[in-house]
């Protein structure tokens, strides 16, 4: 009578979608659109994807060939096998390549942990009550199939975008049979895993209930007991230390204390199941699914906020980038001299901003909200000039450079003319070559240095690889000098 309760409470009338067989008999891309990518699962990648025929959402858990096959096909065994509203669905896989495919219900606010990171604080007692109770329907139903999950934690419990929570990742979920009601590895996450898993003394699915009393820990306090030391310490502490409880007890009320006992007992002959854990008050009184959705609603708020101030952030960082090109572009135009008999306005405010060029001088000359108005042929009568308050600043590092070479070469003339490096400007001499230069000629100029670096970069690794060489082969003949002895 109990099983059959079980079977009808687990079992909706609505049959398990299935992709049809020529959606199956089709390359994936044809059938999905992968939209983003979700996170990282055991063996394998998440993404969110559409399904074309229907526009229906998805999630396709991408798994390199490479991974344990055996492992990959336990899980979609397992999910094939599922049908509870509590488990979540899966509707078919693919090859692809070297992956394989898997196609599941998708779950829209995500895993539990990862509502917590969002949000940056823990849940509160009822909600930790709608989420437990789900949760252990979940199992109910998986163990009355004999099916043990072995890995329940927050990050394996997803929630739906209305707040239903479902059991996933299957990738290390064992089946039962008759002839063995026990498994004897030991797999998991340390932090959770039951004391008889551990001592490998054989185990049932009341493990899993001890991993829930964990899980119940984690939701309220933000992470498992013994996270904060190394996990092969906690190995053996959890089958020797008294049974976990909430740090500060006064935080809670005795009801979820006792829950969290009934689920932490050590010797796994006398803890509850998952059936019986459902008619624990603690769980009877939770509230629906819909107490969750101002959490669900806030994270994913706060998800999408952090996605668009990274946007943002990109953005603004290749418009500073885009900044910075303009700049380069800009001093290389005053460098180079335009043709145009105009001075050139840059940067600063006021009516005309920034500073100006003299194109007699080469020289800046910094405006104090006055206006300059200065051409070739005006400079030369002395007309329609007017300068208020200009004030000379430092003049650019490029022009001290060649000036301080020019002092140098009138010091070196008397002395034998001086060499290359120190030979006297002259109005045909470099400075007035590059004035020569315009825009494109200086683009090509610059244009040129890469190819230059990159055979100079080739040149020192090829230097540093025939040095490296002797090493590497000094080294591969002692490993085969040990590996023969």
């Amino acid at each position: 009578m109990e099983q059959d309760k079980v079977q009808l409470r687990n079992h909706p009338r609505r049959q398990l979608k299935k992709l049809s067989e020529d959606n199956l008999t089709k390359q994936p891309e044809e059938v999905f659109d992968v939209l983003e990518k979700l996170g990282e699962g055991s063996y394998g990648s998440v993404f969110k994807a559409n399904f074309k025929e229907t526009g229906e959402i998805v999630a396709i858990k991408q798994v390199p060939v490479e991974s344990d096959l055996q492992e990959i096909i336990k899980e979609i065994s397992i999910m094939q096998q599922c049908n509870s509203p509590h488990v979540v669905r899966y509707y078919g896989s693919y090859f692809k390549n070297t992956d394989l495919w898997i196609i599941m219900e998708f779950c829209a606010a995500g895993s539990v942990i990862d509502i917590i990171r969002l949000r940056g604080k823990t849940l509160r007692e009822e909600e930790v009550s709608t989420i437990l109770q789900s949760t252990l329907k979940g199992l109910e139903y998986l163990h009355f199939t004999r099916k043990i999950h072995r890995d329940i934690k927050a990050g394996n419990i997803l929630l739906t975008g209305e707040g239903k929570a479902k059991l996933a990742d299957f990738g290390v979920a064992g089946q039962l049979t008759d002839t063995m009601a026990k498994r004897n590895t030991v797999i998991g996450t340390p932090f959770w895993m039951a004391p008889e898993v551990i001592q490998e003394i054989g185990y049932n699915c009341v493990a899993d209930v001890w991993s829930l009393g964990i899980t119940a820990i984690e939701m309220a306090e933000g992470k498992p007991p013994y996270s904060d030391i190394h996990p092969m310490r906690a190995i053996f502490m959890i089958p020797t230390n008294p049974a976990p409880t909430l740090r500060d007890p006064s935080l809670w009320s005795s009801l979820f204390h006792d829950f969290i006992a009934q689920c932490l007992v050590k010797n796994a002959e006398s803890r509850a199941t998952a059936t019986q854990l459902l008619q624990h008050p603690f769980i009877r009184s939770a509230k629906p699914s819909s107490t969750l959705m101002p959490l669900i609603n806030d994270a994913m708020e706060t998800k999408q906020r952090r996605q668009e101030e990274a946007a943002q952030r990109d953005q603004d960082a290749e418009e500073d980038d885009n900044s910075e090109e303009d700049e380069v572009d800009q001093g290389t135009m005053v460098l180079a001299g335009l043709e145009s008999s105009d001075t050139m306005r840059m940067g600063g405010t006021g009516p005309y901003p920034g500073t100006l060029e003299d194109r007699d001088t080469g020289t800046m000359v910094s405006q104090l909200g006055t206006m300059v108005i200065n051409s070739e042929e005006e400079e030369e009568d002395g007309t329609m000039k007017r300068r208020e308050e200009i004030v000379q600043p430092a003049k650019p590092s490029f022009l001290e450079y060649f000036e301080q070479k020019e002092r140098e070469a009138n010091k070196g003339g008397g002395e034998g003319g001086g060499d290359a490096d120190n030979r006297k400007l002259t109005p045909d001499g470099d400075l007035e070559v590059m004035r020569s230069w315009n825009v494109e000629e200086l683009r090509a100029r610059l244009a040129a240095l890469d190819p230059q670096m990159e055979q100079e970069i080739e040149e020192i690794h090829q230097r540093y690889q025939a040095k490296r060489q002797p090493i590497q082969d000094a080294i591969q003949a002692k490993k085969r000098h040990q590996h023969n002895f």
